[in-house]
């Protein structure tokens, strides 16, 4: 267990999602609620819920650079 495991992410905080097909991570979601099962997100861009709630260790905090011209 990592100290990211002790805690659980706060609604609204930006992340990523770890795609199941390639292990990528897909940016622009927003943690809706958590709990120990996992995560509820929003997608940000539409503002609509993923359609079920995602494992802890498939999400992490966002790590794209906002403060860049192309983000």
């Amino acid at each position: 267990m990592t100290d990211e495991d002790d805690y659980l992410l706060e609604h609204g905080t930006r992340v990523e999602v770890r795609q199941r097909f390639d292990g990528r991570w897909s940016h622009g979601f927003l943690v809706e609620n958590a709990n120990e099962e996992g995560y509820i997100l929003r997608r940000e861009h539409d503002g609509k819920l993923l359609p079920e709630r995602i494992p802890s260790g498939d999400v992490r905090h966002e790590r794209r650079k906002r403060n860049m011209w192309w983000a």
